[in-house]
């Protein structure tokens, strides 16, 4: 078990920023870059045609935002936050092959049991990020949300690594609430329906324990 770092947070969170540097920011690149090569190829190349994801009373609830378009992209810093929080190269290659076992998994389901939201009319007449979300980012791949999944997987882990740190419940309390924001933009954005945030959420969560799990385990003291 690793207990909270004695230092201030404030210099633990430069500290451990500073080991393997550049191997943690041209590793973050480099997956985002396979993975939106894969999730892409899969897309455009299902084994099936796409069932439409069935709406529930939550998505009337949760109106069209096109400010969710921020909260919504934010996913692609979130996620690179943990690995950049980690000490031990060892504890950083468990952390990416648990994220990309997460995201093959969902990756799989996509190709075998392809989805997609309901073919919405909305007006993006004055909102250039939710046009070109809606051109880059298709509806398809829905279920489960995998900006869900990979958005539960990383508070999980930086709630661990938070809590090693030393870092103030109140800057990790704001990581949850980060977390939530991503969540409720990807209906907000209609780039998903609750069913498929639901069923990210439970993949993320299953995911992120699991990892944690296993990285405690093998651990070497202080490298989480």
């Amino acid at each position: 078990m690793n207990f909270p770092s004695a230092r201030p947070w404030g210099r633990e969170i430069v500290r451990r920023m500073g080991h393997h540097t550049f191997l943690k920011a041209a590793g973050t690149m480099f997956f985002m870059a396979l993975f939106f090569w894969g999730y892409f190829v899969v897309l455009r190349n299902p084994m099936r045609p796409p069932t439409i994801v069935p709406l529930t009373v939550v998505d009337e609830w949760i109106q069209f935002t096109p400010a969710a378009f921020l909260p919504y992209v934010s996913l692609w810093v979130y996620v690179s936050l943990p690995p950049a929080f980690l000490l031990g190269f060892a504890t950083l290659v468990r952390f990416a092959a648990w994220m990309a076992a997460l995201c093959l998994g969902c990756l799989g389901v996509f190709w075998v049991f392809p989805t997609q939201v309901p073919p919405f009319s909305l007006d993006l007449a004055g909102h250039a990020g939710m046009a070109m979300l809606r051109g880059v980012d298709a509806s398809g791949n829905a279920c489960p949300s995998l900006h869900v999944a990979s958005a539960v997987f990383a508070a999980l882990w930086l709630e661990r690594v938070g809590r090693a740190m030393g870092i103030p419940p109140w800057l990790r309390g704001a990581s949850v609430v980060e977390c939530l924001l991503i969540l409720w933009s990807t209906m907000a954005t209609r780039q998903h329906a609750f069913l498929d945030v639901l069923a990210g959420l439970l993949v993320g969560a299953l995911f992120g324990w699991l990892s944690l799990r296993h990285a405690e385990a093998v651990a070497q003291p202080g490298e989480l």
